[in-house]
């Protein structure tokens, strides 16, 4: 396969003295065009098994209004998932959501380690080197928030929640986010939900947890960030509340609270 040059990761400049630090794991759904569209008809890249659907610009917009950095892969998830572990089974999808991927079947070693040289790891160290610039500037680590969307539907079944926050065992954020989310009666919020934030290897468990930095994954319903409306709306709600969390001392101080994640 003849290579191209391909940027897997995008920052966002912001005030790295700020304290809060945004990721997103599947803003985009580019693929190097030696991949072609890994076999798959072209418009499944409008789906959510491509990328994360409004989270560019979701992640754009509050990183906008707070003056805060962020860090977003370029790359789509089908063709490696930078938010798995390197030991994760979904790693490297060839079923998802009824799409069949064979553009990742069979796929060699070699081309496993490629992707995961080129694209999964690149963004990682990315994702590390802002933490520690930001620690740097600051004076202490900073909040790290990840976002990501998810689908209404899912395997036939209907997902209710407008919005999810997703962690492990630091309370420091997922707590106070979740209240003042809750305090809206007219949204419908999970806890844990649609997904657990207890993976291991996930880009939070491996870069946060495990060092004790104050994090937590934001999930917003797809068909409501779907527009330019719609990510102004949410970018609007959840800025404020980041804002207010990230003025907490304690959030920029190393705690570690364990983990219920499973090697």
């Amino acid at each position: 396969m003849n290579r191209t040059a391909f940027q897997p990761v995008e920052l966002v400049e912001g005030d790295p003295a700020c304290g809060l630090l945004i990721i997103a794991d599947h803003a985009m759904r580019l693929l190097p065009p030696e991949y072609g569209t890994l076999g798959l008809p072209e418009e499944e890249f409008d789906r959510h098994i491509a990328y994360d659907i409004g989270v560019e610009g979701l992640t754009r917009k509050i990183s906008g209004e707070l003056g805060c950095p962020a860090v977003m892969a370029r790359f789509s998830r089908l063709l490696i998932d930078p938010n798995r572990g390197e030991d994760d089974p979904t790693l490297v999808r060839q079923l998802y959501d009824g799409a069949v991927i064979s553009g990742n079947y069979p796929l060699p070693d070699e081309e496993r380690s490629y992707r995961l040289t080129h694209f999964f790891r690149p963004f990682r160290s990315a994702v590390r080197a802002s933490i520690r610039n930001m620690s740097d500037a600051g004076g202490g680590p900073p909040l790290v928030i990840s976002l990501h969307s998810f689908t209404p539907v899912m395997s036939g079944r209907k997902r209710p929640w407008h919005v999810g926050v997703l962690w492990d065992q630091d309370p420091r954020v997922a707590h106070p986010l979740i209240e003042t989310l809750r305090a809206d009666p007219m949204l419908d919020v999970g806890d844990n939900e649609p997904y657990d934030g207890a993976l291991h290897g996930d880009t939070l468990n491996e870069l946060c947890s495990h060092e004790g930095i104050a994090h937590a994954l934001i999930e917003v319903r797809q068909d409501l960030v779907s527009d330019p409306e719609g990510i102004a709306n949410w970018a609007a709600r959840l800025a404020p509340m980041l804002l207010t969390i990230n003025q907490r001392p304690e959030i920029h101080d190393i705690q570690h609270f364990g983990s219920r994640t499973k090697a």
